[in-house]
């Protein structure tokens, strides 16, 4: 199973600098690895169609359409109270805010990891190893406030598996060439830390957002969660839900897209 990683773009068509699929085309270009379709207030065959024609920019399997229609593609991004898609979806993610009812699907989102002002007042902010502590061994994706170098490397260094950014990217005169700057700055860290770099956070960027949520330090001093496979600990009170009825998790990929 691939799940999502470097630098993954999340849509809004009222934060982009110009036509959604030329900002979505620059940015793939600039190195956007994988695209997440947003957009769920459009009319269904509106959507689709804006799905297909971003299918079309990018490698097969990379687009990640928001909801649990996945609109032709194979890959669906759910919210906390979405339901799982039908079987034919062959990657599930879903977005996290905190750690109650944090549970595996492929993979997680977890935000704000820095206050944003895409979505002002929301948060307290995660930081990086709140959110590392809170993901444990679910691969994930940090999703907020990632708008420049130092804080891509920074969750790159914390174990993310990608960056989720949407408003830098959107609102960016040169879409291609940020991408390309925050998915290099987040590679590059990515690979010192797999080659056994020291990992060490930027302290100066994270102490830039006071509102930096003191709850990881509790989670990490007082964990005692159930082993999980490969002898990892779950941290506290992320509880692996029972899995549900095959049908409804897993089928051969293809389509499956239904209103």
């Amino acid at each position: 199973m691939v799940t999502p990683s470097g630098l993954v773009l999340l849509t809004d068509r009222r934060l982009a600098a110009g036509p959604l699929t030329r900002v979505v085309a620059r940015a793939v270009r600039g190195g956007a690895a994988w695209v997440i379709l947003r957009e769920r207030d459009l009319p269904y065959a509106e959507r689709r169609a804006l799905a297909l024609a971003l299918r079309d920019l990018l490698p097969p399997g990379r687009l990640i359409v928001a909801g649990p229609d996945p609109l032709g593609a194979d890959a669906v991004h759910l919210a906390e109270a979405d339901p799982l898609p039908a079987a034919g979806v062959s990657l599930i993610g879903r977005s996290r805010h905190d750690l109650p009812g944090l549970s595996i699907e492929d993979y997680v989102t977890l935000s704000p990891i820095f206050a944003t002002s895409s979505k002002p007042g929301h948060g307290p902010a995660l930081g990086p190893t709140g959110a590392a502590l809170l993901a444990g061994d679910v691969p994930w994706l940090a999703l907020g406030g990632i708008d420049s170098p130092s804080r891509a490397a920074a969750c790159a260094a914390a174990g993310a598996h990608g960056i989720a950014v949407m408003g830098a990217i959107m609102r960016a005169e040169d879409p291609e060439g940020l991408t390309r700057t925050l998915a290099s700055a987040f590679g590059a860290a990515r690979s010192a830390r797999a080659a056994g770099g020291s990992g060490d956070l930027p302290t100066r960027e994270i102490s830039q957002d006071h509102d930096v949520r003191p709850t990881a330090a509790a989670i990490a001093a007082g964990a005692s969660g159930s082993a999980r496979p490969g002898g990892s600990a779950r941290p506290v009170g992320a509880v692996r839900p029972a899995p549900p009825p095959a049908a409804h998790r897993r089928g051969p990929t293809g389509p499956g897209g239904r209103r």
